[in-house]
């Protein structure tokens, strides 16, 4: 039997901006992705002992599926496919800090990991560029878990770009008990007329000229803006009551987070919020994906 550990850090979104749907109902985007401190941790081990395509996965205090529409038994199959590489039993336990139903990418850091922990215990030395193609498989965030940093994503969401990485920062994330659906926000965003430009390309700009400040003004989400959210909105002037540059929804929800120069300010802001919430996490901008620890 042999095993491995990989940690697969969460994500947030910088920007979100809808850009239009092609014929296959997918929508494109241009949003910047940022990699954060706050990580799920899989143990990966394979029993080369058998043949078998069975995935065993664990993971306790979370409702999650743990049979085969775990994106962690998708990512197996795809590996395998793209390597062609002879299935063995794997058994994978994931303990889990990225909250679900967050748009914080949790089960897409999963996915990836699995990817990365399969190349290391088959030895199959495929470069990130084949890893990432294996992740576009499995889902439009997965590709980013992967690579990790501060990224512009186009398409539908896996043509990367790497950007000039986010200054060092605070960054508190608040999930709230209230989950969104995805498929409401995007037939809304459908409904919504053209906004005729895109935030992405501020933050881009802002990143590059090293001002935080800056950034921090132009964060945007445009399921936020479609959406009827209050508790949203609440905890947002909670985060800038003390004092944050910026605030905003992450992905599609409900994940809120805030950006702050000052630590002891985020840390009071960290205090304040857990009043009311159980899921409230401080974190900072890492330049990796997944990683084996």
């Amino acid at each position: 039997m042999k095993q491995v550990r990989v940690i697969a850090p969460a994500k947030i979104n910088l920007s979100l901006d809808i850009v239009g749907r092609r014929p296959d109902g997918y929508h494109t985007v241009s949003m910047v992705m940022q990699a954060v401190s706050l990580y799920d941790t899989l143990t990966v081990a394979v029993d080369e002992g058998e043949r078998s395509d069975a995935v065993s996965i664990t993971c306790e205090g979370y409702d999650i599926p743990c049979d085969k529409t775990n994106i962690v038994s998708k990512a197996a199959t795809a590996f395998y496919q793209y390597t062609q590489v002879e299935p063995h039993p794997l058994t994978v336990v994931i303990e889990k800090e990225i909250p679900t139903r967050a748009g914080l990418a949790g089960g897409s850091a999963d996915g990836a990991a699995t990817v990365l922990a399969l190349n290391y215990l088959y030895e199959t030395h495929l470069t990130m560029k084949e890893m990432a193609d294996i992740c576009a498989k499995v889902g439009s965030d997965v590709p980013f878990c992967l690579l990790g940093g501060t990224m512009l994503a186009t398409g539908t969401g896996t043509t990367l770009k790497k950007l000039c990485a986010l200054q060092p920062c605070h960054i508190v994330i608040c999930k709230p008990d209230l989950s969104v659906s995805t498929k409401e926000a995007y037939e809304k965003c459908d409904s919504k007329p053209y906004k005729g430009f895109l935030y992405t390309d501020e933050v881009v700009k802002q990143l590059y000229r090293r001002d935080i400040r800056g950034m921090s003004s132009c964060l945007y989400n445009e399921f936020e803006q479609v959406l009827t959210l209050p508790e949203i909105s609440e905890i947002k002037k909670q985060m800038m009551k003390h004092k944050a540059l910026g605030a905003s929804m992450s992905g599609s929800g409900s994940a809120v987070y805030a950006i702050f120069l000052s630590e002891k300010r985020a840390q009071e802001c960290v205090d304040a919020l857990k009043k009311k919430y159980d899921k409230v996490f401080l974190c900072e901008p890492v330049k990796d994906g997944a990683k084996i620890e």
